[in-house]
């Protein structure tokens, strides 16, 4: 199947190298991140699942829960993470799916047969708490990813879900953003954004971030 921005994301029950994951459950009502690799024990993958290991409070704080992905099987995970561990000088404390019979990889569209019949592409999924998809990315094997702009992407997206704001182009947090060309009501502008805001065009209208102080 392909999945789309807006689709409902599939729930699975498969093992993982925590055992076996029924997704919904494990989501609850958090924010996910589901990531897949294209095999264990290999070189970018292994910097990647350190990395994200190392973000687990930066995921907390944004109510999100990481689960990655790879086509092998759970021993083959347990023996990766204990390379993981060591290499990249953290603890991998969240789920490896291993997907040995590629049901969440075909349900994720992670398997693109132009680059490899077999192999998941490097793909990333994020899914809201309503279990919409909200955001794929896909790299080359060859390209490993960038987590500070995914959680770039989780910032904008819980901003963006409560006030009626879009972010610019290389927004970080704490920056202005764009009032959505839809509102137009001038008392309910002043309302939501009582900082005002600045009309560089009328389509374009920049106020600060509503949230901080």
């Amino acid at each position: 199947m392909t999945l789309r921005l807006g689709d409902i994301a599939p729930d699975f029950k498969q093992e993982s190298s925590q055992g076996a994951i029924q997704f919904y459950d494990y989501l609850d009502n958090h924010w996910g991140i589901l990531f897949s690799h294209p095999a264990d024990y290999t070189p970018v993958c292994t910097t990647e699942l350190g990395y994200t290991a190392k973000l687990k409070d930066e995921f907390e704080k944004r109510g999100v829960k990481a689960i990655a992905l790879s086509v092998d099987d759970v021993e083959s995970h347990k023996g990766w993470i204990d390379d993981i561990n060591e290499t990249q000088v953290t603890q991998v404390n969240f789920p490896i799916i291993a997907d040995k019979d590629r049901k969440v990889s075909t349900l994720y569209d992670f398997i693109h047969p132009n680059a490899s019949e077999t192999l998941t592409v490097r793909s990333l999924v994020i899914i809201d708490p309503n279990k919409k998809v909200r955001l794929i990315i896909t790299y080359p094997a060859s390209t490993g990813r960038n987590f500070k702009e995914i959680l770039r992407v989780v910032d904008s997206l819980q901003l963006t879900d409560k006030f009626k704001v879009a972010t610019p182009a290389n927004w970080q947090d704490g920056e202005d953003v764009v009032i959505v060309p839809s509102l137009k009501d001038e008392a309910e502008l002043k309302q939501r954004f009582p900082k005002g805001y600045t009309a560089v065009k009328p389509y374009l209208r920049l106020t600060p971030q509503p949230d901080k102080n």
